[in-house]
């Protein structure tokens, strides 16, 4: 058992390390930045906007078949990042449990109480002997009836809050110093414009110019709450602008 600190602590998730820490959930967060991804999410005047790499692995994989944003309902869609199996069995949850929340109710659940739904069920996961944390995190969009454009994010440990900017995977403490600075002065941010911050900020950490079959963007506005993803002709758009701009 002479493995230092953390000698065994880290076998059993129910059990904390003499310093107060649970390892394995600290080893779900690294199985996330280990996934390669990095996902950013910007929220708007008007509009909440997820950007994300999509990496190909394989030459003979079906790219369509691929991909890390997900509709739970007709409003509110996410990106996942980490582990893709445990993200596909996360949104089935979260879309099971808008079902569930609609029949309940007769409406439709809100962004923010289905990521509070989403946390409760993952922090449960860290206190149980037969379970283990997801390896991924969700970041959740829409547009709310009361608060207009909403993003929230939910990780292994339980933790939920609403961002004005944020990101989550390989590059994410550089990505965030990015947003920060240029969020600083609170700018009024179009949809266009959201979606272009969301893929410079991509650009500008990982140091690499996009292809449209590069990346995925997921949208929702004012005047369209709809979720939906932007086709690669859209992207190629946005790329354009910022390379004019620029």
């Amino acid at each position: 058992m002479s493995r230092g600190s953390n000698a065994g602590f880290d076998r059993h998730i129910t059990i904390f390390s003499p310093d107060g820490r649970l390892y394995q959930v600290e080893y779900a967060f690294k199985a996330i930045t280990q996934s390669g991804l990095t996902s950013i999410g910007v929220r708007g005047t008007d509009a909440a906007v997820v950007v994300t790499q999509k990496k190909v692995q394989d030459k003979l994989v079906d790219p369509s078949t691929l991909t890390n944003m997900f509709k739970l309902t007709p409003s509110i869609g996410c990106v996942m990042t980490g582990h893709s199996a445990d993200s596909r069995s996360q949104v089935h949850r979260a879309r099971l449990e808008a079902g569930e929340w609609k029949y309940k109710f007769g409406y439709d659940i809100t962004a923010d109480m289905l990521c509070r739904r989403l946390s409760d069920i993952c922090q449960v996961y860290t206190q149980n002997a037969e379970m283990r944390p997801l390896g991924c995190s969700m970041m959740l969009i829409a547009i709310d009836p009361q608060l207009g454009p909403v993003l929230y994010k939910c990780d292994p440990a339980g933790y939920y809050c609403g961002f004005r900017a944020t990101s989550v995977g390989a590059k994410h403490t550089e990505a965030n110093s990015y947003l920060e600075k240029k969020l600083k002065k609170k700018p009024e941010l179009s949809p266009d414009r959201a979606v272009q911050m969301g893929i410079t900020c991509l650009s500008s950490v990982l140091s690499m110019d996009f292809k449209p079959s590069e990346l995925e963007v997921g949208i929702v506005t004012k005047d369209n709450p709809k979720f939906r993803t932007l086709s690669e002709a859209e992207i190629d758009e946005h790329l354009v602008a910022i390379s004019e701009r620029e």
